[in-house]
């Protein structure tokens, strides 16, 4: 295994370490419940995209920034977001999750969407955060759909392209064909249905607005049945891809692996139903910015344990130890200490 590729420490409670379990679970526990104040921010191609921060930040202009970007179709609602905001306000830091077009309360303007690789919002948003907090250490979160964008953007950005002194990316299908494979397998289709049930609720809505750039009626729309056909139908002619194939070949974060100069921390189950067990032995070897930490059981964004007599999230503490590294740590000497990395019990 290569030295930038290390076991977790999450260990499942007894009789919950099956992977659908894991990934299921925290979706049947109580919603925490969090307020925030929504802020709509223009995008320069006409569109927006709605902040959502969490209430009750830190006073000091400077106080740590903690970006959260989410999953396929999730929100500010989803319980990974509500556990990883909540922990980072914890740690004293201000937190805000950026939803991607359409994904807030409201529509987005145009006739688009997002995906994967669209890095290009979360490039302008943290941008223009960079311009309102100049003297703040900024760390990016993404989970899942989220993750994979954000492994692109620090991949492609570098070191200087970004203000930001850290990355975590949570289940990231940094191969977007082998993850389309293992979602149309098995009872991985569960989790594909209900996705794709969502994506098309959204775009046929679209589709009565008005005319948009891919030839489908509302009746082929409605029978596309995976994700090789959506995103082949809907997401590359909506996006300017040829085909699925070169939508998954452009938008895999994976192949970048090697180019990442900022810290970036990537969080992975070996079980995640959502991609195939061997993903990073068909990945190039992460650069020495990477460190990427496999459990052996966890599923897609799930990663409960028991504290005590309570279920919690293992994602959660884990994300609280590595702000707490960070934050000790001043911008020119942000790096990995693989000791401290490593203390995810505090």
């Amino acid at each position: 295994m290569s030295r930038t590729i290390v076991s977790a420490d999450f260990r499942p409670p007894k009789g919950l370490a099956n992977r659908h379990l894991q990934t299921l679970l925290p979706r049947l526990l109580p919603r925490r419940r969090l307020a925030r104040d929504t802020e709509i921010i223009n995008l320069p191609d006409g569109d927006f995209v709605e902040l959502a921060w969490l209430r009750n930040a830190p006073v000091r202009h400077d106080a740590p920034l903690f970006i959260l970007f989410h999953g396929l179709e999730g929100s500010f609602d989803s319980p990974y977001a509500r556990d990883m905001l909540a922990a980072a306000a914890r740690c004293g830091w201000r937190a805000v999750l950026m939803h991607f077009r359409g994904c807030g309360q409201a529509s987005n303007r145009l006739p688009r969407a997002y995906h994967s690789g669209d890095t290009a919002d979360a490039y302008w948003i943290i941008a223009q955060l960079a311009q309102r907090y100049p003297h703040a250490i900024k760390v990016a979160a993404g989970v899942s759909l989220g993750a994979n964008m954000l492994v692109k953007l620090v991949a492609e950005q570098g070191g200087d392209g970004l203000d930001l002194a850290g990355a975590i990316a949570v289940s990231a299908p940094l191969d977007l064909a082998a993850s389309a494979d293992a979602l149309n397998t098995g009872f991985a289709r569960v989790y594909q249905r209900h996705l794709l049930k969502s994506l098309k609720r959204k775009i046929a809505t679209k589709m009565s607005q008005g005319p948009l750039p891919i030839s489908l009626t509302p009746h082929q729309l409605k029978e596309l049945d995976s994700f090789w056909a959506y995103d082949n139908e809907v997401t590359a002619p909506l996006h300017g891809f040829a085909s699925a194939s070169d939508y998954y070949r452009r938008a895999s974060a994976g192949r970048l692996l090697g180019d990442i100069e900022i810290p970036t921390l990537i969080l992975h189950a070996a079980d995640d139903p959502f991609m195939p067990g061997e993903l990073f032995s068909r990945l190039p070897t992460p650069s020495d910015a990477v460190r990427v930490e496999i459990a052996r059981h966890g599923g897609h964004v799930g990663f409960m344990e028991r504290r005590g007599w309570r279920l919690s999230s293992w994602l959660a503490r884990r994300i609280t130890a590595q702000l707490n590294d960070w934050a000790a740590l001043s911008p020119s000497t942000m790096g990995w200490s693989l000791q401290s990395a490593s203390r995810s019990d505090s």
